[in-house]
């Protein structure tokens, strides 16, 4: 129902913000869920976590309720833009937890917030975030985070197609246990965004004539100061520095608070959120990742051949050659990209074997 309804909603609020459209959107399709909930018995209380993410000219917006992530992948550095609604989260950021014993008592699958079981729900918004070309957005459940190192997940990134670094990523969430849901949805930017939003833009001077507009506003307060005495004097030759120095302090003091003027495409400036709330350096993940997905491969050959499963190893050689070869020429993209495209490979062929369906294999 959220996955549904929430982007015929965006559709439906052309009339407001693009952070209004958000939050309504998300809040109406909680009101559904619920209601929903209460009229059947069988979705009393039913629930859902929630990550919403919008690219457009102003920025990357994010919106979510619960614990599903929205990541930022660039220059090798992965950054978490989302807050987790989650006890553990919660309670760390609130300083009850002190220590790292502490830590590992909380049970990590608790959430804070989620769509449905109570008809008002608190929406929390991030961003907007600027977008360069090169930028991967990645929104994932915590089936993947809780297998899969945000380093490791940077790494893939860094080296696989999209369509690609998604599938490898639920195969190796699943190798390692998959105890949850796996959802990953996952955007790359492959050149600029068109810029066409209006927004307004300061009038202000360049340093130069800032200087000088200073320089004449204090000669007219000068002339005002020297109009005074004059007037105390009781001179009429007062209301000559009086006029200038009034022309003079007035027309700089407008020229550099001048109020808006003309347009510009860019942000606003109107930022929400605290995020992104954490940042990993990928960059020294890869080789450790490459190792582990070979002796990964050797182990679900060895599987497959004890369970005699028929697999066809034409494609499968081809990559471990090349995977091969990157390693020894110490090639890091070609290491890592083959050995992962290895093991979705071997998974795809194993899902379609007889009988394996249910099975699992102990990596």
């Amino acid at each position: 129902m959220a996955v549904d309804q929430i982007p015929l909603l965006l559709g439906k609020y052309r009339d407001s913000t693009g952070a209004e459209r958000l939050k309504r959107a998300i809040i109406e399709a909680n009101a559904e869920i619920h209601r929903k909930g209460q009229a059947n018995e069988e979705f009393h209380h039913m629930g859902t976590t929630c990550s919403v993410l919008t690219l457009s000219p102003e920025g990357a917006l994010a919106a979510h309720v619960g614990d599903s992530r929205v990541y930022r992948f660039r220059n090798h550095r992965l950054e978490q833009l989302t807050f987790d609604h989650s006890l553990v989260w919660e309670m760390r950021a609130a300083g009850n937890l002190t220590n790292k014993e502490e830590l590992n008592k909380i049970p990590k699958n608790v959430i804070t917030r989620s769509l449905g079981p109570y008809p008002d729900v608190q929406v929390d918004l991030e961003g907007p975030f600027p977008i360069q070309p090169g930028d991967s957005y990645l929104l994932c459940s915590d089936g993947l985070t809780g297998q899969v190192s945000d380093a490791e997940i940077g790494a893939v990134l860094a080296v696989l197609h999209p369509a690609e670094a998604a599938q490898f990523l639920v195969h190796l969430a699943n190798l390692r246990g998959g105890p949850d849901n796996t959802t990953i949805v996952l955007a790359r930017v492959n050149a600029p965004l068109p810029n066409t939003v209006e927004l307004p833009k300061l009038n202000v001077p360049p340093p130069g004539n800032q200087n000088f507009l200073i320089i004449l506003a204090g000669l007219g307060a000068i002339l005002l100061l020297v109009s005074l005495l004059l007037i105390a004097a009781k001179s009429w030759w007062a209301i000559a520095p009086a006029i200038a120095g009034l022309v003079m302090l007035l027309v700089p003091l407008f020229k550099l608070t001048a109020g808006p003027s003309g347009t510009v495409s860019s942000p606003s400036g109107i930022r929400f959120g605290k995020g992104p709330y954490t940042q990993t350096d990928c960059s020294q993940a890869g080789w450790e990742l490459v190792n582990h997905l070979k002796n990964m491969v050797q182990q679900i050959r060895e599987e497959a051949s004890s369970r005699n499963w028929k697999l066809d190893y034409s494609q499968l050689a081809t990559l471990l050659g090349e995977a091969d070869k990157g390693q020894q020429n110490r090639e890091l993209r070609a290491a890592l990209r083959n050995y992962a495209l290895a093991v979705s490979n071997l998974m795809d062929q194993l899902r379609s074997q007889p009988g394996a369906a249910g099975t699992s294999i102990d990596l």
